[in-house]
């Protein structure tokens, strides 16, 4: 913990909970609930974060590896809408954005000999839906079948103007399942870790339905959203890693005197007695009451707040709000949350050098050999890594789908190490053995939930009707605002302003 709060008593007869007053708590310490704390403190108000893990940041992560420190979790932001970059310039690190390396991402697949093969992706098209289906790069990949199938797109009438929902349906209807299984599923997998026929176009495409209706096909609304694309990178990282972000947080929290409290498992959030704001009860640092009385330490910790930003992950974010507005519908029922594991390699093989498969690879369902859903070479995609860790490379594979048990769970770290270089070797096209093997990590999210999932929308439709309802607790987060930075960090802003506005009123300027 990075406060007193009461919470360590002096001697070892000291009460076992602690009580701390305070005007906002948030509850969770990822990116989304440190942007809202930051935005609360800035004008004045006392804020009180509440973290279960013993580390603030959440998908934004460092791991050390091989004297090394890379990213365990998110490496990149969205360029779309600049919050992120706008937060990083009053971070004061806008002169360390960087852009990753243009060499684009490979597909692996089932070759025709029962091996795996592999071909770049077609760079002009959206979630793998091609603009040109007829492109070589293309049929390099769903064969010339494939590509006449998928041209029919463009003769097919549109019979469900701007109605398409399934992002699957929509793909298998108008291009075929080549296009589907080989182009758009691996993206899916890769980047919402969710079957096509769940994701919501509206939401993973926005536009996409309109574009269809005024072009005539997906493949012409598909196009013309390329071409409306800003100039520039459609991802951007940080030199360093974007680690350094949750760090440059953390200091600005610290500037701004917010209490952080790391090791604290939020049990419970009610109202307090005659609507006066909120209780919340949280366990602290994992130990029994009796092991903290011997240490003199509290083992729980009750805050009282005139308001309250659940910003946890969507299991304990669902069931807390449910708490603290009995007559929200928690009974609702949500979508599996996903389980996801990154391994990460740092690795002594020359033959990586001229980075065989570009920045990345994707894998098709169904290819031989291969257990992770996608690789990253992170050495090769990010100028700054490729600096630091010269000669070795690093590499990052990526584990988990929704609906699906993780294929590492129940595995040591040595034989997760082994089938990750095995994927390695088949993905990157170059022999991988252990001996090339310098280090490797896990990073592990059990509970990510994604907001473009069918139905999400309405899901979260009805909780933020209720939340609108009952001023002094928001909720904030990528199973509410959608995946990645680019969408948790202005939805973090937004439920922080609405916190402030109730606190200080409108016109404040901070």
């Amino acid at each position: 913990m990075t406060d007193d709060l009461g919470t360590r008593p002096a001697s070892p007869g000291a009460p076992r909970s602690a009580e701390a007053d305070t005007d906002v708590v948030v509850i969770g310490g990822g990116v989304a609930g440190l942007v809202a704390a930051l935005e609360c403190a800035k004008v004045g108000l006392r804020v009180t974060v509440l973290e279960r893990h013993d580390r603030l940041g959440g998908c934004v992560g460092r791991i050390e590896l091989d004297g090394l420190t890379l990213d365990s979790g998110a490496e990149s932001f969205a360029t779309r809408g600049g919050a992120v970059a706008e937060l990083l310039t009053a971070l004061g690190l806008e002169a360390d954005i960087e852009r990753p390396d243009p060499a684009g991402a490979w597909l692996v697949m089932p070759g025709a000999d029962g091996a795996a093969d592999a071909a770049p992706m077609p760079r002009t098209g959206i979630l793998g839906i091609p603009a040109n289906p007829l492109g070589d790069d293309v049929r390099r990949i769903i064969g010339w079948r494939g590509a006449i199938r998928a041209y029919a797109d463009r003769v097919i009438p549109i019979l469900r103007i701007g109605r398409y929902r399934s992002l699957g349906h929509l793909v298998r209807s108008r291009m075929g399942r080549a296009v589907l299984d080989r182009l758009v599923t691996p993206i899916s997998a890769g980047v919402y870790s969710t079957d096509p026929d769940l994701l919501d176009v509206d939401v993973v495409a926005p536009g996409l339905n309109q574009a269809m209706t005024r072009t005539g096909s997906l493949s012409g609304g598909v196009g013309q959203l390329v071409e409306a694309r800003t100039a520039g990178s459609a991802v951007l990282g940080l030199r360093g890693g974007m680690h350094r972000l949750v760090d440059a947080l953390a200091a600005q929290l610290d500037r701004f005197g917010v209490v952080v409290v790391t090791g604290a498992e939020v049990a419970s959030l009610q109202r307090a007695p005659g609507d006066a704001g909120f209780v919340t009860l949280a366990g602290l640092a994992e130990r029994s009451a009796d092991e903290a009385a011997e240490a003199g330490e509290a083992a729980s910790l009750t805050v009282t707040s005139r308001y309250v930003v659940v910003a946890a992950h969507a299991e304990a974010s669902r069931r807390l709000i449910a708490g603290a507005s009995p007559g929200w519908a928690g009974d609702v029922e949500w979508p599996a949350a996903a389980s996801v594991e990154l391994v990460t390699l740092v690795l002594d093989a020359p033959a990586l050098d001229a980075a065989p498969r570009g920045t990345g690879v994707l894998v098709a369902s169904g290819t031989p050999g291969v257990t992770a859903k996608a690789l990253t070479h992170s050495s090769a995609k990010w100028p700054w890594l490729a600096a630091a860790a010269r000669p070795r490379h690093v590499v990052r594979l990526s584990y988990g789908r929704a609906g699906a048990p993780n294929p590492l769970d129940g595995r040591s770290d040595e034989e997760v190490a082994a089938l990750a270089l095995a994927d390695a070797s088949v993905l990157l096209g170059v022999p991988l053995d252990r001996t090339m093997l310098r280090a490797a990590g896990r990073s592990a999210w059990r509970d990510a939930l994604s907001q473009a999932t069918l139905g999400q929308r309405d899901r979260v439709r009805e909780l933020e009707d209720l939340l609108a309802e009952e001023p002094g607790i928001e909720a904030t987060g990528s199973w509410i605002a959608g995946t990645g930075l680019a969408s948790v960090v202005p939805h973090a802003l937004g439920a922080a302003r609405r916190i402030r506005h109730h606190a200080v009123g409108p016109g404040d300027d901070a």
